[in-house]
């Protein structure tokens, strides 16, 4: 399974690098992008050593490396997940805008009817955001915004990472134990 994760410049990084993590232990081929905004969250929020510790979960590429194999159609991934999604993101997603690699590997998903997951973490959401959303949801994107349950008595920060990384999981259709499932808690 080929899988691409874009983390970008939205609070809520622990979702993306724990993604990686799960992902790389599933046995996907991970190509991860970062960008410029991605790092600095990354930084502020995990410490400065998580980047480098990415790195053993996958190939990492620059935001603006459009010779990487999956900003073609011609090499397009199985899934590509933006986690977490900046609303900035998001929004050229939507409209077509491909200015960078993510944007750039979001439309190769959707024009070649692979998976896109979008994991926005923002709130409250503007009428322009719900729009954009809608816009992707239309085009065949998973919109998941980063809202953990609390039906399985999440303890710790890490549990309800763990609820969100598990529900885009199971959207790639990879399988995991990382929560209960509704019914058994």
């Amino acid at each position: 399974m080929k899988i691409v994760l874009c983390i970008t410049g939205a609070s809520g990084v622990a979702y993306g690098f724990r993604l990686a993590q799960l992902l790389k232990e599933g046995g996907a081929g991970l190509s991860i992008v970062v960008t410029k905004c991605g790092r600095e969250l990354m930084d502020a929020e995990l410490g400065p050593k998580a980047a480098q510790e990415l790195k053993k979960f996958g190939k990492i590429y620059d935001e603006n490396d459009f010779s990487a194999p999956f900003a073609s159609g011609s090499n397009p991934p199985d899934s590509v997940v933006i986690c977490p999604c900046s609303l900035k993101t998001l929004s050229a997603i939507a409209n077509g805008y491909s200015n960078n690699l993510v944007a750039r590997a979001a439309d190769v998903a959707l024009k070649e009817k692979k998976k896109l997951i979008v994991v926005p973490r923002e709130t409250p959401l503007s009428t322009i955001a719900i729009r954009n959303m809608l816009l992707l949801a239309e085009a065949g994107a998973v919109v998941m915004p980063a809202c953990p349950g609390f039906y399985s008595r999440p303890r710790r920060v890490e549990d309800l990472v763990d609820f969100i990384t598990a529900r885009v999981l199971d959207h790639i259709g990879l399988s995991h134990n990382l929560s209960k499932r509704w019914g058994h808690v």
